[in-house]
C-alpha cells in the first residue's frame, strides 16, 4: 500500500530531522571524525544520499524541493548538535 506524500511542512521537517538523527545514532564516530576533519558531507555521502532519497519518496515533490527542508535538517542536526567536537571550522 502506497502512502500519500507528506504535504505538511511541519511533518516534512520532522521526517527530515528524524532521518538525519538516525545518521548520528547509527554511526556517531563517523560524524565526529567528519566534523574534526572538515569532510563530514563527503564522509557521509552514501548515508546522506539514502536518507535524502527516502525523504524525497515520502514528501510531496514541490515541498521537498522548494524549502530545503532536508538540507536544513543536515545542518541543524549533524552540524549544530556536534558543536562540542573540536574543529578548525569553528
Amino acid at each position: 500500500m502506497k502512502m500519500e506524500p507528506i504535504s505538511d511542512p511541519v511533518r516534512a521537517e520532522r521526517l527530515a530531522r528524524a532521518l538525519v538523527s538516525d545518521l548520528m545514532i547509527y554511526d556517531p564516530e563517523k560524524v565526529r571524525v567528519g566534523i574534526r576533519q572538515d569532510d563530514l558531507f563527503e564522509r557521509l555521502t552514501d548515508e546522506i544520499a539514502r536518507a535524502r532519497k527516502h525523504f524525497q519518496e515520502r514528501v510531496d515533490p514541490e515541498l521537498a524541493g522548494k524549502q530545503n527542508v532536508f538540507d536544513r535538517a543536515l545542518v541543524d542536526v549533524l552540524v549544530y548538535r556536534s558543536r562540542d567536537v573540536s574543529s578548525r571550522i569553528w
